[in-house]
């Protein structure tokens, strides 16, 4: 490429960017949001459904404590490739194209563990599963950040992104209503659902024009631009005149793993796998362990338990829609202190009144799992902001390739220490684990509020 083409490339690119920094969130950019929100929406429910299946499936194949765990880490362990193979892949053929990969993945093995005989099938089944959960969500989340700016970035994708935990909460009351009346098995049917939207992001899901610029392919950008532009003035938006900052270009630059791992990337990426790792060996150590936790520690009927772990989705949720509406006033990483702090506390509680009843862990552990549900959910907001186009998928799919570790050591951690310490002390293993994520927080992370993506990714 020529001085002169190299100037007129970037100089295009600089005016891609900032006509959709100044784009407001019209109609066109809200379907995306639902569409997309609804295939995490049921990542959200395929992720947790088994750990509401699993009460009956202890007692239908006499599980051990040691098994039931096995099966409950075996699909984030599937998820933690998926994360790393799709983010890589995403960067490769796209987007949405990867999205609807990923969807027929973890549908086809929704339909397989219908037909799940063993815990050893249950197990493989949900390995695969975890292959298309794991890669959804981080293509989802840099797919999303890709088309807003930054001044509504935090707000408009966290309310995308709390949708994971209302389907999360959904499988809660899924699991309530349907396994005591048609069994386990019910549970898995309604997952089939999330085919349907394969038909939506094929036809009506633009690619991600921060990526497709990337790729050089400034034609195309330009033209999912100018659609955005045309539908935000036919509903009524009147567009600012774009203000055109310099950008380093991105057209035609391959993404390397490696880049990761150098300069001001090195730092970013280690800071955030540990609070993925912090947070999520707690979270899904709690959420898939609890229901089966007050059946067989506490004794309680199966549709009790369930409901008890409902209560602790349904107040995650809560939380995470007050951390979706404040976020970009407080910021990220004050919120993220401050949340791992207050975590800290209930987790304390617990150990100090020794776990003896359901009605304590009913009561306390969704305050825990409550303000740490608000950093799980808004990482990949997080994680997406701390990396350039060329990186984005992969960074937050390597990343959270960490929530996968976590979320697999979590059951396992809390079924060894159930079996050999006791309940009480699995709380004291958590809260360790908060205030190393506070203290990490506090001393590496970088402040993203009302940046745009190219100021803080180079």
């Amino acid at each position: 490429m020529t001085h002169s083409a190299s100037d007129t490339a970037r100089t295009t690119d600089a005016t891609l960017l900032a006509r959709l920094e100044r784009l407001p969130v019209a109609r066109r950019l809200t379907l995306i949001r639902v569409v997309i929100g609804s295939a995490t929406f049921f990542d959200a429910y395929t992720v947790l459904v088994i750990a509401f299946a699993m009460p009956q499936l202890v007692t239908e194949w006499n599980l051990s404590t040691t098994q039931t765990g096995m099966i409950l880490s075996a699909g984030y362990l599937g998820q933690l490739v998926g994360a790393l193979f799709f983010g890589w892949i995403a960067e490769r053929i796209g987007r949405r194209n990867t999205l609807l990969i990923t969807i027929v993945l973890f549908v086809s093995m929704d339909i397989a563990c219908l037909f799940a005989w063993s815990g050893t099938s249950m197990m493989a089944f949900r390995f695969i599963q975890g292959i298309g959960t794991g890669g959804e969500v981080p293509v989802a989340s840099a797919y999303i950040n890709e088309f807003i700016g930054g001044r509504k970035r935090g707000r408009f994708f966290l309310l995308y992104e709390v949708i994971f935990p209302v389907g999360l909460m959904f499988a809660g009351l899924a699991g309530y209503f349907l396994v005591p009346h048609f069994g386990w098995r019910a549970l898995f049917i309604v997952g089939l659902l999330p085919a349907l939207l394969t038909i939506p992001l094929r036809r009506l899901m633009p690619e991600s024009p921060r990526w497709l610029a990337a790729q050089g392919r400034l034609d195309e950008a330009d033209t999912v631009v100018t659609m955005l532009e045309k539908d935000a003035v036919r509903h009524g938006h009147t567009l600012t005149e774009p203000v055109v900052k310099p950008v380093s270009p991105e057209a035609g630059t391959r993404s390397d793993w490696r880049e990761l791992f150098r300069g001001v990337y090195l730092k970013r990426t280690l800071m955030l796998w540990a609070l993925w790792l912090c947070v999520y060996t707690i979270n899904n150590g709690l959420i898939t362990w609890l229901p089966t936790l007050y059946k067989q520690v506490f004794h309680l009927p199966v549709q009790t338990s369930i409901y008890y772990g409902w209560i602790t989705s349904a107040v995650g949720v809560a939380a995470s829609l007050l951390c979706a509406l404040t976020i970009d006033r407080v910021g990220r990483k004050r919120w993220y202190t401050i949340a791992f702090l207050v975590a800290t506390v209930p987790l304390l509680a617990l150990t100090a009144l020794g776990a003896t009843s359901a009605t304590q862990v009913v009561w306390i552990a969704p305050l825990a799992y409550a303000a740490l549900q608000t950093i799980a959910f808004s990482l990949y907001l997080y994680s997406a902001e701390l990396y350039p186009t060329r990186l984005r998928a992969m960074g937050t799919g390597f990343g959270s390739a960490w929530l996968r570790a976590g979320s697999s050591l979590g059951p396992l951690m809390v079924a060894w220490i159930v079996s050999g310490l006791g309940i009480r002390y699995v709380f004291t293993a958590f809260a360790v684990l908060t205030v190393a994520g506070a203290a990490v927080t506090a001393f590496f992370a970088l402040e993203t509020k009302n940046k745009s993506l190219e100021e803080l990714a180079p």
